[in-house]
């Protein structure tokens, strides 16, 4: 077991089966890269992997280390805050970090230039002609490639200034050549540690003989609900198999009837793929979480926790979604409504992975995605509401409202969705179904919301609902 770290090989032999990327970093006297809240949520533990392109090439991708298993770097190729630039020759990105006073402290600093590369690298950046009416820069540099970074003293202004600062990288560029060439294909694995054993099967034929025989394993892909448990819980298990890049779970395909997703594509995939395609999806995606998230965390994966606050089954729901379970007896398709039977309890049988997400087309006419939390960006969700509403002469004729964060499971608003039927879009019928939505559901009071806070964000998102649909139709007619 070995993985390319800045351009050497560096053996993985001798680590535990549960040992994280960065610890491993950090005890092979990679430094840079610091471990804040071992949750994904600070940014300071920043790398950058190599991860296909889908044209035959790579791409730098910036990726929270302290989720990832180690054992899973296996015959993969990685690049730190250390590989980037030395103190007497500085990449351009730090050296626009030192210009600007970008750091202070220092401690969050390497992350940021990981992350801040990786967004200096993405081959499609280029210069905006309007920034003013972008989230991007005059360079293209898009900020939310750094929004799952936070720095606690610098501030953010002068972070800012340096990504704008950025300019192309120059000819010869070993970091910009690296992406011509396809990145390594990940390494059959099978370890074992005195802490358990990490299997990375090399089809999904071979994983589902894997959880046929050993139906209690726990299956990794993006790791980032996984990792937190490992780091933050202390959870340790006989057996983990990794799935995140099996081919099988890796396709995205659509035709007039449906789109589906592969359980093993990132959420930063679907959003660049599918984020214009269907609109919901476009709404959603900029408010989970962070991109060094989205870059590891999976469709599939956000699904199968089964979590009552997951971002992507609302919007799921409303688009009357289904879950394509397979095992090693065959496959069987499950309507989203019905997967999830109990908090974090789902219809999926010992043995069984999900293979795939099948979003049914045509797509409604009228979607929304609102999510309430206590921050805009990179947070969990108190409450998450999504929208799915076809017209008819200017009435309903379907509705679908997917719910988040009210229930132990993620539900459909059924109440809610009859009423809004054969009732045309104003605001008597926005009222009415305002105080049906606030009575969806049995939430309950945490540290995030109180029960009477989420119901009333139930309502209000109807009336926000239906507000921004009414100022649609205004600026277009």
């Amino acid at each position: 077991m070995d993985v390319t770290v800045n351009g050497q090989k560096k053996s993985l032999c001798g680590i535990r089966a549960h040992e994280n990327a960065l610890d491993w970093l950090r005890s092979s006297r990679l430094t840079g890269s610091k471990e804040g809240c071992a949750e994904g949520e600070c940014g300071a533990c920043a790398v950058m992997v190599a991860v296909p392109d889908g044209s035959g090439g790579s791409t730098w991708t910036a990726m929270n280390s302290c989720l990832i298993p180690a054992a899973a770097l296996d015959g993969q190729e990685v690049v730190t805050a250390e590989g980037l630039g030395t103190s007497g020759e500085l990449h351009p990105v730090q050296e626009k970090l030192a210009e600007a006073g970008g750091s202070q402290c220092g401690y969050c600093t390497p992350g940021f230039a990981c992350s801040m590369a990786a967004e200096y690298y993405r081959g499609d950046r280029t210069p905006c002609e309007h920034p003013e009416d972008s989230e991007h820069g005059p360079n293209g540099f898009d900020l939310h490639a750094l929004s799952g970074n936070l720095c606690r003293c610098t501030g953010y202004r002068p972070i800012r200034d340096a990504a704008y600062e950025l300019g192309s990288p120059e000819v010869g560029d070993p970091l910009a050549e690296r992406r011509e060439a396809a990145p390594p294909t990940p390494a059959s694995t099978d370890y074992t540690a005195d802490d358990g054993r990490f299997i990375r099967p090399a089809t999904l034929e071979e994983a589902l003989g894997i959880l046929s025989s050993e139906p209690d394993a726990v299956l990794v892909a993006g790791s980032t609900d996984w990792g937190v448990d490992v780091n933050i819980k202390g959870t340790r298990v006989p057996l983990m198999v990794a799935i995140d890049r099996l081919p099988e779970l890796r396709t995205l395909t659509m035709d007039d009837s449906r789109f589906e997703i592969g359980a093993a594509v990132t959420l930063s995939e679907v959003e660049k793929h599918l984020g214009t395609r269907i609109p919901l999806f476009g709404e959603l995606f900029p408010q989970f979480a962070s991109r060094l998230i989205r870059n590891r965390a999976t469709l599939g994966g956000n699904v199968g926790t089964g979590s009552p606050i997951g971002d992507t089954p609302p919007a799921l729901l409303a688009l009357d979604a289904s879950v394509v379970l397979a095992s090693s007896e065959g496959e069987r398709e499950v309507p989203l409504a019905e997967y999830f039977t109990g908090y974090r309890q789902t219809v999926r049988e010992p043995g069984e992975l999900i293979r795939a997400i099948r979003v049914p087309q045509p797509l409604a006419q009228v979607t929304a995605f609102h999510k309430i939390a206590k921050r805009r960006f990179d947070d969990i969700s108190s409450v998450a509401v999504a929208f799915a509403v076809d017209l008819t002469d200017g009435l309903i004729s379907r509705a679908r409202i997917g719910l988040g964060g009210v229930a132990a499971t993620p539900l459909r608003a059924h109440a809610t969705e009859e009423l809004l039927v054969g009732r045309p879009m104003n605001a008597e019928t926005a009222r009415q179904a305002a105080a049906s939505l606030a009575g969806e559901g049995t939430p309950m009071s945490d540290h995030r919301a109180s029960s009477e806070y989420r119901s009333i964000m139930l309502s209000q998102a109807v009336l926000k609902f239906f507000a921004e649909q009414a100022e649609r139709e205004e600026v277009g007619a």
